[in-house]
């Protein structure tokens, strides 16, 4: 990724394209909910080097994702982890609460915030 996280939109689109498997600017304001200009989500398909390339068919550009869905999902879970385990033991708590609710004892999540 070229920055630490997808924006909600961005998401939106990504799953369109893993979805169809590749999809036009026009595809994806199709199937995007409450969707933007055109030029909005050409802006946001501009290639980004570890997400998107494309390809031109005809007066349009084509994208395709460049890894796959279960690689963008482990990357995204690192990077939500990694940000909620540096923060400050509050925060772990919660985090630990919400990725494991049943799987950590009290004394377990109190050591976290140690």
């Amino acid at each position: 990724m070229l920055k630490a996280a997808l924006s909600r939109r961005e998401r939106q689109i990504m799953e369109i394209v893993y979805r169809r498997g590749e999809a036009s600017a026009a595809e994806d304001l199709a199937d995007l909910p409450d969707p933007p200009t055109y030029s909005a989500v050409r802006g946001l398909l501009r290639p980004r080097e570890k997400h998107l390339r494309h390809r031109a068919d005809g007066p349009r550009y084509v994208y395709t994702p460049i890894v796959t869905r279960e690689k963008a999902r482990t990357k995204a879970v690192t990077d939500l982890s990694t940000r909620f385990l540096t923060a400050r033991p509050p925060s772990r708590r919660r985090f630990a609460r919400f990725v494991a609710p049943q799987v950590l004892s009290d004394e377990e999540l109190d050591e976290l915030d140690t």
